[in-house]
């Protein structure tokens, strides 16, 4: 039996796929109808650019995309968390900084997004070329199952004479002509020159005052050691102590993101080293030994290592505190740590889980950690997606601006009162205060620890990502703007809106007994493979917490029965899920691949609401889960 023509268990009919609306178009010359790619299968990639689980599926999706060129037409539908994420001018330079080689539609009003159901970002549907949907999953880890579902598929309808491969509608737009390309973080040398991670052109470059003195990296993007280094969207720098520099044999660490790893640079030669991570982002059951990683071979060979690697996940910061280099590992929403005398990694602090959960390290719960600076005995933060400002002191984790994953502002003021919109960077200002790069809200902000009080500095900025203090001056990274500016630290901020605001996305009503069903279908090929224990693995929660009565906690079964508080109505249940499969046809060189998905879906308890509430991790299509 065909996948998408036969009847399949739990499917009682094909479901034709809703044509595509939204406010504009980005990377196609018109708006792109699915009725005009008939004859084509569609990859509908729902995604938001501040959900580095997105970012990830990006780039795992681009082999795909390039393997399925001809029969395959992939459209990104940017549907909006943040207030600023529905700017059409924040939502064409992220088009741009990501890299994204296929038509984009702007959904601002989650239009599209309620169409298909969508409940997580990201979520992907498949469309086959007669119009149907085919297989819906959530989360990232999920390339191999669409690459074996589409080699299953693209023969069948080939032989039906239903498939008519065609060009994409892609266009690609004018790249801009600027020093700098979405700059991200920066360094203060001992020279008084700056040095800056120039994600937008996989490089780093190092300006003595507005002059380019030279770059590190040739500016494709790769994962190349020696004197011709390449980098994939550096962000955060970390210089080295000197008597450390010496004993080790480089200055200056890296987090290089989108090739989830540190990679260690000699300021004289600009020669460049890997110190942890393959190239491959960590996924749940990774094994996390010691580093021991071998050369990098030139781009276009095979990257072999003499030896195993520790695997990271989007390391966006790194600061060098308590005789370590911590690491903000944003992907898998924790901290690390990396020794540069033993090459040494370890997980430090966050269980994995997204979210804020403030207390000791073990137990925290972070958000995509994205800004690092140590203050003495404190390690400071910028957690991202929570909006939020928090520190690492005495081993325990605590918050003092942001309220969890939807609340988000502009305000000035106390812990109840103060808003921050997905901040990515910190830095230590003269007087000992905090610096925070309120990224989304284009502002540089205050908090004084003493006073417990959160003040604006600076503000129209565009999309400000790092901030450094050099010579008692200030500088910020902007990052849409392709520069970094000066910021007079005692000077008064401009006049801004104030607002506090929480993510709108449609509220699900549902019963108070609640029956919980996360599908997942292994890819073809794979299947299950319990020999070695549960494959399976469920966490629910809820904010807040006393919505479930019961029913929360973790578990290996991927069905939940949810009793909730009518009494306390509404509420947010936190869903995260994985699932392991194998190839089916065991033995040496078999492979087994992670999927893995967090959800937050809001919730309303009432009489008349759903009993059962269906989220798919991943697989074919099936009735209750089609739009």
């Amino acid at each position: 039996m065909s996948p998408s023509s036969a009847a399949r268990p739990g499917v009682s009919a094909r479901v034709r796929a809703p044509e595509l609306a939204g406010r504009g178009w980005l990377n196609t010359a018109g708006p792109v109808r699915l009725r005009d790619l008939r004859g084509r299968f569609v990859l509908l990639d729902f995604w938001t650019f501040c959900c580095i689980n997105c970012l990830h599926v990006l780039d795992e999706l681009r082999p795909v995309e390039e393997a399925y060129a001809d029969e395959l037409v992939m459209v990104g539908v940017h549907s909006p968390k943040f207030v600023h994420e529905a700017d059409p001018q924040a939502l064409a330079a992220a088009v741009e900084r990501y890299e994204v080689h296929h038509p984009v539609l702007d959904d601002p009003d989650l239009t599209t997004w309620q169409a298909y159901a969508a409940r997580a970002w990201p979520t992907l549907v498949l469309v086959d070329p007669e119009g149907y949907v085919v297989a819906h999953y959530a989360g990232e880890g999920h390339a191999h199952a669409i690459g074996a579902l589409l080699a299953e598929l693209v023969a069948e309808h080939r032989e039906r004479g239903t498939l008519q491969p065609g060009d994409s509608p892609y266009v690609a737009p004018e790249p801009g002509e600027t020093d700098l390309r979405f700059p991200a973080k920066a360094v203060a040398l001992p020279d008084g020159h700056l040095l800056v991670a120039d994600a937008g052109r996989h490089a780093l470059v190092e300006l003595g005052g507005a002059r380019v003195v030279r770059r590190i990296g040739d500016g494709v993007r790769g994962l190349v050691d020696g004197t011709s280094p390449r980098f994939s969207e550096p962000n955060g720098l970390c210089l080295l102590p000197p008597e450390v520099a010496a004993e080790v044999g480089y200055d200056l660490v890296v987090a290089d993101t989108v090739n989830h790893a540190l990679r260690g640079v000699v300021l004289a030669t600009g020669e460049t080293r890997t110190l942890a991570g393959d190239g491959h982002p960590w996924f749940q059951g990774d094994p996390a030994p010691r580093s021991a990683p071998g050369p990098v071979v030139e781009e276009g060979e095979e990257r072999a290592r003499l030896e195993t690697s520790t695997r990271l996940s989007s390391p966006w910061d790194v600061a060098w505190w308590q005789e370590r280099v911590w690491v903000a590992m944003a992907g898998i929403h924790q901290l690390w740590t990396f020794d540069p005398r033993t090459g040494d990694v370890a997980a430090a602090a966050g269980t994995t889980n997204e979210g804020l959960v403030d207390g000791p390290l073990a137990d925290a719960w972070f958000a995509q950690p994205s800004g690092l600076v140590p203050d003495g005995d404190r390690l400071w933060l910028a957690d991202a997606e929570t909006s939020a400002l928090r520190f690492v002191a005495d081993g325990a984790v605590t918050t003092v601006v942001g309220h969890g994953l939807f609340d988000f502002g502009f305000r000035d003021g106390d812990r109840e009162t103060a808003r921050l919109q997905h901040p990515l960077g910190v830095g230590l200002l003269p007087d000992g205060a905090v610096a925070v790069t309120d990224t989304y809200n284009g502002a540089v902000r205050r908090f004084d620890p003493a006073t417990g009080l959160l003040s604006t500095l600076a503000s129209g900025l565009e999309e400000p990502s790092g901030v450094v203090v050099a010579g008692g001056r200030l500088h910020v990274v902007e990052s849409a703007a392709h520069t970094v500016t000066e910021v007079d630290p005692a000077a008064a901020a401009g006049a801004h809106e104030e607002f506090a605001a929480a993510t709108q996305r449609p509220t699900t009503d549902v019963a108070a007994g609640l029956v919980l069903d996360v599908t997942f279908t292994p890819p073809p090929g794979q299947k299950v493979d319990e020999r070695f224990g549960p494959a399976t693995q469920l966490l629910v929660s809820a904010t807040p917490a006393a919505l479930i009565k019961e029913g929360d906690g973790r578990t290996t079964d991927l069905r939940r029965t949810l009793v909730l508080d009518p009494a306390v109505g509404d509420g947010v249940l936190h869903v995260a899920a994985r699932a392991a499969s194998c190839d089916a046809v065991g033995g040496e060189g078999a492979a087994c691949r992670m999927h893995q998905q967090d959800w937050g879906v809001p919730v309303r308890v009432t009489t008349e609401g759903e009993a059962h509430l269906v989220l798919p991790l991943g697989g074919m299509d099936v009735a209750e889960d089609a739009p």
